[in-house]
């Protein structure tokens, strides 16, 4: 994220969201990254790097500092926003948290002006629709590139 991004929180009983980075806890975001049906088996240094080019917001517990959610914004700040790798944990669930954080984001002061937001999602369409995502509206507009996989022809040459 870019030096010059301020950190900024929002309180909500006994909740925090923070784009703190020394808040952050690899271990929490890895952990659930792996186990994600997004990003299963990830290397933790691709998680650092991911999280370290991205705008990056936690969610804790405000008694204990321990991070119980997280999202990330992959943005130029100015045009584009793409939201990823967003989860509560198991244990925190069921209390608006990723209501709560999504809203966080779309209303942070860095992110306003945009003219498009986007992400992706199997099984969370009833949350990102709470706060004003639906379905793309001219698929045929959009492409994507998945990495192709290598065969083997058996060929040497």
């Amino acid at each position: 994220m870019a030096e010059y991004e301020p950190t900024t929180e929002w309180r909500r009983g006994a909740w925090v969201v923070s784009t703190d980075r020394e808040k952050l806890q690899i271990d929490v975001v890895h952990g659930y990254l792996t186990r994600s049906y997004w990003a299963p088996g990830i290397a933790r240094e691709k998680v650092q790097r991911s999280m370290d080019a991205s705008s990056c917001f936690g969610v804790y517990e405000a008694a204990t500092g321990r991070q119980v959610g997280f999202a990330r914004a992959i943005t130029d700040f100015e045009t584009f926003a793409w939201i990823g790798d967003v989860f509560v944990l198991e244990e925190a669930r069921g209390q608006g948290l990723a209501t709560w954080l999504m809203e966080v984001i779309l209303a942070h002061p860095r992110l306003q002006g945009l003219r498009r937001w986007v992400l992706a999602t199997r099984d969370a369409h009833g949350l990102y629709r709470k706060v004003g995502f639906r379905a793309v509206e001219k698929p045929e507009e959009y492409m994507e590139r998945r990495p192709m996989r290598r065969i083997s022809s058996g060929n040497s040459g």
